[in-house]
């Protein structure tokens, strides 16, 4: 099929890289030049502007946008709705907020435009084995999509989950089970690395993932971090980000009166992993000191 694609990042060249071994007609853009020029080495058609890749696109027009969530996807869309003609297709295959995809679906309908909100996983590894896909719209605007689909995910790598703002929707609670999943395998191998015994970290998670209950593709990744930084993955900070996603997890627990303490701790444990020293804790031990005469480390 011919599609655009708007963003080639990290993710989104990867997939115009896997668009394009799957035979498809590929028109890109991105405000970088050298990423379109890498675009275009893969063979597909590359555009100075949206105009230019509105332009090069036979209607209806189907238009993938990967670009980060928040300003950048509406300043997109504005540009898009402007441009496109009735019946085209927009997809946001970012991690927007499903907040935000509802609304922005429902607006560019007014316009006579189609909307598809596609949750996206698979990160670096996608290009080689594919992303797994959790697609939200109106069936026909997905149906438009599955030629794409098919060739970017794996086998039974995606599905139609409902209409727009689900496939977001269902990305983020991914995202959320990820933050503590994540967590876990992290303070396993914390008391690993902490016990008496001198332990073979690379060595036990490649045990782990030989028919253990633990085993999964993460412990995979935790195997291979081991194998190139060592057991004390001295040359990485222990500072961890998060793309949002985890915060919205928590907020629609809140929402939905569902308990998610693991969700929770889990992303409340990537803020204090950004700080040099914790205030709370300075307070804590000041009052410590104030009641019991507990002693106080000064600097």
């Amino acid at each position: 099929m011919q599609i655009g694609f708007v963003g080639l990042g990290r993710m989104g060249g990867n997939m115009v890289k896997r668009l394009r071994g799957g035979g498809h007609d590929v028109v890109a853009f991105d405000p970088n030049a050298e990423a379109v020029a890498a675009a275009e080495q893969e063979g597909a058609r590359g555009a100075g502007s949206l105009a230019e890749l509105v332009e090069l696109l036979e209607a209806p027009r189907r238009i993938w946008i990967m670009v980060p969530s928040g300003d950048p996807v509406e300043q997109t869309l504005a540009q898009l709705v402007s441009l496109c003609g009735s019946g085209d297709l927009i997809v946001d295959g970012g991690n927007s907020n499903f907040h935000d995809s509802v609304r922005r679906g429902a607006r560019l309908a007014e316009h006579g435009l189609q909307f598809a909100d596609v949750g996206v996983s698979g990160g670096i590894w996608g290009l080689t084995v594919g992303y797994c896909m959790m697609a939200g719209g109106e069936a026909t605007a997905i149906e438009a999509l599955r030629p794409a689909l098919d060739t970017l995910a794996p086998p039974d790598g995606w599905l139609h989950v409902g209409p727009a703002g689900s496939g977001h929707y269902v990305k983020m609670i991914h995202n959320g089970i990820e933050y503590g999943m994540l967590q876990a395998y992290g303070e396993g191998f914390e008391i690993l690395a902490a016990s008496e015994y001198e332990l073979d970290l690379h060595a036990i998670s490649h045990l782990w993932n030989q028919g253990s209950v633990v085993r999964s593709w993460l412990l995979e990744l935790a195997e291979r971090a081991f194998a190139a930084e060592g057991n004390a993955l001295e040359h990485i900070k222990g500072y961890v980000e998060d793309s949002g996603e985890g915060r919205w997890t928590v907020l629609e627990a809140i929402a939905r009166d569902v308990p998610a303490p693991v969700l929770t701790l889990s992303l409340m444990t990537r803020f204090a992993s950004r700080q040099d020293e914790s205030f709370a804790a300075k307070v804590i031990a000041a009052l410590r000191n104030e009641f019991g005469g507990h002693r106080v480390h000064t600097e």
